[in-house]
């Protein structure tokens, strides 16, 4: 069995969820994925790192996101990148800079030069909202979003809005999947 079909079956079987629900961006579904389900599970975990490995842009010095949804993923990626022998470093983004310390928004930036290229990574996308102030905010810290990969693209107008932005998302499981 490939690793994506693994991870269909696996988030099927802990994350998605079907009756009434109100998503982050207010929206009501009747489709749920609680992400988190997967992504913090051990084999969920590191079939999504291999994945993301595979698609990674070639140079991509970095990988991270919005705090909680990329946390495990980036976290995940970076170890198994090691693993592997090519270090992409992670960096977990606050959705607002601490009040105290360095103030950062950007935790882990130390570790990526001036202009570093990076990848910014979330688990489940709606509508692309959140992962568009990921990368407004990676960049506001001088980092080089080069691409963006979600676990999860719910198909409801993420990839529309970031082409829109400039970017692409890449998706490794797609609603419609999930659905099949």
């Amino acid at each position: 069995m490939s690793n994506k079909s693994r991870l269909i079956e696996i988030l099927k079987e802990k994350s998605v969820r079907f009756g009434h629900f109100v998503l982050v961006s207010g929206r009501e579904s009747d489709f749920y994925v609680d992400g988190k389900q997967t992504t913090l599970d051990a084999e969920g975990s590191n079939i999504i790192a291999r994945l993301i490995l595979e698609q990674l842009a070639p140079g991509v010095k970095g990988i991270g996101g919005l705090s909680m949804g990329a946390d495990p993923v980036a976290s995940s990626v970076a170890a198994i990148s090691w693993d592997k022998g090519t270090p992409v470093q992670g960096f977990l983004i606050r959705k607002e800079a601490k009040g105290h310390g360095t103030g950062r928004s950007v935790e882990g930036r130390n570790s990526l030069g001036e202009g570093s290229p990076v990848c910014i990574v979330e688990d489940t996308t709606t509508t692309g909202s959140s992962l568009m102030k990921a990368v407004e905010l990676a960049e506001a810290e001088g980092l080089k979003v080069v691409q963006t990969i979600t676990v999860v693209d719910r198909q409801e107008g993420a990839s529309e809005m970031m082409t829109a932005k400039g970017y692409t998302l890449e998706a490794l499981v797609t609603r419609a999947e999930l659905e099949g």
